[in-house]
């Protein structure tokens, strides 16, 4: 300590000084300065000092003066002027009064007198009472000096003033150089390590008291105890502490007790810690509250109550602490009954106006949403703290009044001025929604620019906000480039990933964990069960259970709830019953995790079993039991046996009002087809939040009322609602339906706009929206890369290829699926079948149905084996579809008989399509398109009575038809039409183009297909009708008003006729335009050159019968191989393509090979 030897060898001996000790002394004083700039610069003393030392005039800012204030010194400091430089005579005095002091000091009778309370009260408690660091290293220097003589108590207390002073290696420097030590001596310097965070050099001094052979004390123990529960890596010193503890007999001492309560409480060990506490001979109101917080740590509001009411009965008085503990778990659990007996015990105890109950009572009030009772508690406060601030702010941000939160804070700078990393935290907490990120994102930068950004609590609440607010993204930088984590960052994360459904990135953190040497709790257990939300995370999900129970958790009633969630997602009701049932304590929260995952895996009988036992076991129905049970009730049937009834219940109980149960209610009567009153009870809610209008846009878009949900989406935008993940994913499925691109686009646009494109929601919604509406190229340039993808996207991915006819893509998209580990589920497996079924792919559609079960583990569902059936009935194969109906896992349903139906119509089975059609009829008899099927079939095999028949019988049951219509979108404008259909203004016109069309295609070998004329009429009147086909009207009005090279997109609502397939495909060739037709099952992509070729010829005709040939296999480039003499035929169309004379128009060329074709063989894909 030079600088502080030149300051006293100056002021004793100023004479004796160098130029080297003065310029030392300045910049020591510099240092002084930088750590109390509120001391002014502009002392005199200072001033004549600089005039002596003109190099330092503007580098010496700290006076004299400070000094003087600061420093212990006796009556004869006290007597130096301050004008020391100013002239001969003062020095001389000065120099005078020095030498008679040094030759009376002869004790600390001065320092009593001294104006410095800290310095005045050095006899009695020594360094313990000094609170600034020059004053202490001021009275250190003068027992150096030899002015003051120290003993081992004043020893003791300066090693203890250092620690609070965070100088730890001074306050070692000290205890190192001693001669004599005590046991205080230990202790003390074991606290001071404690206390700045040096637990494990405690640990090592404790072992070095133990190897001298001194008996710890308990407050040495105790502090040992304290260093091993705020370590978190040290639970096995502590551990091997409490050993100690125990055979040394310290159990006795209170204060050691109470540590080790906070050391199990710490690392979750809540049934260590009751143990020990009921083993204590002696307890206080600290080792009481210890217990409580414990509890509180552990999640368990009811044994904090059970605590306290204990504490009551057996007379212990609670202290501010205590009080303060009930009412944060009040608060963190909404109990707001214990809370209200908590406050009338306060009132009863005086201590309603300490500062930290007040503070406490606040954060209870805000967290219970009285934000009226915290206001109040808050105004009638005459003493307040940063915390008091902090509470006020929270209850606002809770309430949902970010903007009155801001002005609280505003208000804190104006009149507190100390904000610190809570205050900011809180305000951050309210910022993690779209419309209130901008202010996060300012937040931000304030805490940036306060330096709080290394604050580890501030970097979590910045985690979380850009969670709440879908970006994921930015919550991962800032995850990435913390310096130090805690296990709250961990947690924070992992819940990060799971609400923004990136499972997999969620598990990996969550097992990162293990390797950071952090020690989960029942947060993190719970942040990771949530992750496993689907059947492939299944085994996962089993993991983290069997986790669960090697980390004794499996009793906590929160990690429970999330484990009957997690099965219940996985679609595993058996385990998720087994949970419930090994609980030892059930809340309402358990039932409603129960009944919601039967709602939710469509077992509405057992939810309804479930409510009313819960009813029957007295447990508190709530809203969100109302809620599920509801939304159980999912088809037509169960709405006047349960969905009535509920609603009755709702009614009765006062839930009519809540909106969660009136969501509910939207989507039940939706599901079961009554849209009607979907719409009613929609209109009664006047309140309506952004969760009402996601509930009404779900049921019309979920249900054959796309436009509906379009429309409420743009009056939920012009109603100022604030549009989310879900309005835009399930408007995006709307678009998806309707095969509508444009709005679909600018639905991506505003999710962009909205920031919450990244969120995999919308992601896959966006996906699934380019796929149906036939942009496979937009569908790549969004997909995440396929390590990061989900099975969720590689379905979509899936389906896309398969619906726009690109079946070997989707081959390879589901192995690439596999080699990485993904496991298929049973959408993935209607994808891939449906690929299959399409593209005539019979052997590999029907080896993936039994790897499907065998190998992946699916269970065949009703969607699987309608592929089936399709797959073998398009091939003709109806044997085969016979017998697997019959041997089929699960009841055959209308939509087995109605692609079987199909089939026959293709292939011109009337007996075993007049089977399937009395089956569709016993399933339902008035179904319109069963009728419209078996009417198809009996006209394909010319059995005209039979169709008759079949209309008579749908006119006695009144049924009518479903019309088919067509119809095509220019810019804003849509236009559609119906068979035969004249209405239109262009009508003229586009049956001139269909007679120019006629013309140019029969040039080109088109022959009609008239089975397709569903009509008892002669030859040329059905190839008549043929060409008054909807679709066939929407192609020539789309050629009329689009460009020579633009795209066609013509929408019909039935299945194409397979006649029009075949003139579109020659239309497309012979004119060079692409034609996209889409249908409900499929794309029809003609693309120019590439529609051109063998399968673009209609199907098998004349020389089905007189060749008899069979398909065998589909080549790459799309043509079918019959056998070797067809392979002659195909060969042909190259043969005259490459021998034509090259003068001739292309139109001519593709014209003469197609009618050497036709003369032979019309083929097509089955």
């Amino acid at each position: 300590m030079p600088a502080m030897r030149t300051v006293f060898k100056l002021i004793l001996n100023p004479s004796e000084s160098s130029s080297t000790e003065l310029l030392e002394l300045a910049g020591f004083f510099s240092k002084i300065s930088a750590l109390y700039p509120q001391s002014s610069p502009k002392s005199l003393a200072l001033a004549k000092l600089s005039r002596k030392l003109p190099l330092f005039h503007s580098k010496v800012p700290l006076p004299f003066t400070f000094v003087r204030q600061n420093i212990a010194r006796p009556k004869f400091i006290s007597t130096i002027p301050l004008s020391w430089a100013e002239g001969d005579d003062e020095r001389e005095q000065y120099q005078e009064r020095s030498k008679n002091v040094k030759t009376n000091l002869g004790g600390f009778v001065s320092l009593s007198d001294h104006p410095n309370p800290e310095v005045s009260c050095f006899y009695q408690k020594g360094f313990s009472q000094i609170t600034k660091e020059v004053t202490g290293k001021a009275l250190h220097a003068l027992c150096i000096k030899g002015l003051i003589k120290l003993n081992v108590f004043y020893i003791n207390t300066l090693i203890s003033m250092y620690s609070k002073l965070d100088q730890p290696y001074h306050a070692l420097y000290v205890f190192d150089k001693m001669d004599e030590r005590n046991e205080a001596s230990w202790s003390n310097m074991m606290s001071g390590l404690v206390r700045v965070g040096l637990y494990h050099e405690s640990v090592g001094l404790f072992n070095q008291m133990r190897g001298f052979g001194i008996s710890p004390t308990g407050f040495a123990i105790a502090s040992l105890i304290t260093a091993c529960e705020r370590s978190k890596f040290m639970v096995s010193e502590g551990t091997q502490v409490h050993n100690f503890i125990v055979k040394a007999g310290l159990l006795c001492d209170v204060f050691v007790g109470t540590s080790l309560l906070h050391f199990y409480g710490s690392y979750g060990s809540v049934y260590n810690a009751n143990k020990i506490f009921e083993e204590m001979p002696q307890k206080n109101v600290v080792s009481w509250t210890a217990l409580m917080i414990a509890c509180l740590h552990q999640g368990d509001p009811g044994d904090v109550m059970r605590i306290f009411n204990r504490m009551k009965c057996e007379g212990v008085s609670c202290n501010a602490n205590t009080f303060a503990t009930v009412f944060c778990s009040c608060g963190l659990f909404e109990v707001e009954s214990m809370g209200h007996q908590a406050l009338a015990q306060v009132l009863k105890c005086g201590l309603e106006t300490n500062v930290s109950v007040a503070n406490s009572l606040i954060s209870m009030f805000g967290s219970l949403g009285s934000l009226r009772d915290a206001c109040s508690v808050f105004n009638g406060m005459k003493e307040r703290d940063t915390i008091s601030w902090n509470s006020i702010i929270s209850a606002h941000v809770h309430d949902g009044h970010c903007e009155e939160s801001l002005g609280c804070f505003h208000l804190m700078r104006h009149v507190h001025n100390k904000i610190d990393g809570t205050t900011l935290s809180t305000l951050l907490s309210g910022s993690g929604t779209i419309i209130n990120l901008k202010w996060g994102r300012g937040i931000h930068c304030l805490v940036v620019k306060l330096g709080y950004d290394l604050d580890i609590c501030v970097c979590n609440t910045l985690i979380c906000m850009y969670s709440d607010a879908g970006k994921s993204e930015d919550a991962e930088s800032l995850f990435q480039f913390m310096g130090d984590r805690d296990l709250i960052s961990w947690n924070s994360m992992i819940a990060c990933y799971a609400q923004d459904g990136r499972c997999l990135d969620a598990l990996k953190v969550f097992f990162k964990i293990f390797h950071s040497r952090k020690n989960p709790n029942f947060v993190t257990f719970t942040s990771a069960i949530s992750a496993c939300l689907g059947p492939e995370f299944a085994t996962e999900g089993k993991s983290l259970h069997a986790f669960v129970i090697l980390k004794g958790l499996h009793d906590n009633l929160i990690v429970g709830n999330a484990l009957i969630t997690m099965y219940a997602k996985c679609g595993m009701m058996v385990e998720a019953q087994k949970v419930f049932e090994s609980m030892t304590e059930q809340n309402e929260v358990t039932w409603n995790a129960l009944i919601g995952g039967y709602a939710d895996n469509n077992e509405q009988e057992d939810a309804v079993k479930a409510f009313k036992l819960m009813r029957i076991e007295g447990v508190t129905v709530d809203y969100i039991t109302l809620a599920h049970v509801v939304g159980a009730c999912k088809c037509p049937n169960a709405l006047m046996k349960l969905g009535m009834p509920l609603h009755a219940y709702v009614v009765l109980t006062g839930f009519e009002s809540d909106m969660y149960v009136h969501n509910s209610l939207i989507k039940m009567y939706a599901n079961c087809g009554s849209l009607n009153n979907s719409r009613c009870i929609f209109n009664e809610v006047t309140n309506r939040t952004p969760i009402t209008w996601n509930a009404i846009i779900a049921a019309n878009a979920q249900h054959g009322h796309e436009e509906e949900a379009l429309k409420l989406l743009l009056e939920m935008r012009h109603g100022g609602v604030d549009l989310d993940q879900y309005s835009i994913s399930e408007c995006l499925g709307a678009t998806a339906k309707l095969a509508i691109l444009e709005e679909g686009q600018q639905l991506h646009s505003l999710a962009v706009k909205l920031g919450l494109d990244s969120n995999h929601f919308v992601r896959n919604a966006t996906m699934d929206m380019y796929g149906k509406c036939g942009e496979i190229d937009d569908v790549l340039r969004i997909i995440p890369d396929s390590i990061e993808r989900s099975r969720l996207s590689w379905n979509i991915l899936i389906s896309s290829y398969a619906r726009l006819g690109y079946f070997e893509k989707a081959k390879e998209t589901f192995q690439d699926m596999l080699e990485l580990g993904v496991k298929p589920d049973h959408v993935t497996f209607v994808s891939l079948l449906s690929a299959c079924s399409h593209g005539g792919l019979v052997e590999e559609g029907l080896a993936y149905f039994h790897s499907m079960m065998k190998e992946f583990g699916v269970p065949a569902g009703i969607e699987h084996c309608v592929c089936i059936v399709d797959l073998l009935g398009r091939s003709g194969r109806f044997r085969e579809a016979e017998s697997f109906i019959q041997k089929m896992p699960v009841p055959p349903t209308d939509l087995v008989w109605r692609s079987l139906l199909a089939a026959c119509k293709t292939h011109k089975n009337h007996d075993l399509g007049r089977k399937a059609a009395e089956n569709l009829f016993k399933i339902d008899s008035l179904d319109d398109s069963a009728y419209v099927l078996y009417s198809n079939v009996c006209a394909t095999t010319g059995r005209w009575e039979d169709v008759e028949t079949v209309r008579r019988q749908m006119e006695s049951n009144n049924i009518k038809k479903k019309p088919a219509s067509s119809w095509v979108k220019l810019k804003d404008n849509l236009s559609s039409f119906g068979i035969g259909d004249r209405s239109h203004p262009q009508t003229s016109e586009i049956y001139s183009k269909l007679a120019e069309l006629k013309k140019m295609i029969k040039e080109a070998g088109y022959v009609p297909d008239t089975s397709y004329a569903l009509h008892d009429t002669d030859e040329e009147q059905k190839e008549q009708n043929l060409w008054t086909h909807s679709e066939r009207l929407a192609l020539a009005f789309g050629l009329i008003n689009t460009p020579e090279r633009a795209t066609i997109k013509v929408f019909k609502n039935l299945r194409v006729c397979g006649d029009c397939h075949s003139v579109y495909k020659l239309v497309c060739g012979i004119l060079q335009r692409q034609i996209i037709l889409r249908d409900p099952y499929r794309f029809h992509h003609f693309n120019g050159d590439a529609s051109f070729n063998v399968k673009s010829l209609t199907r098998f005709y004349r020389a089905k019968n007189t060749w008899g040939l069979k398909v065998t296999k589909l080549l790459p480039n799309d043509l079918m191989v019959i056998d070797e003499d067809n392979l002659k035929l195909m060969r042909l169309l190259g043969v005259v393509q490459e021998t034509a004379d090259p003068n001739l128009p292309r139109r001519t060329i593709k014209g003469q090979a197609s009618s050497i074709l036709n003369s032979c063989v019309r083929l097509t894909l089955l």
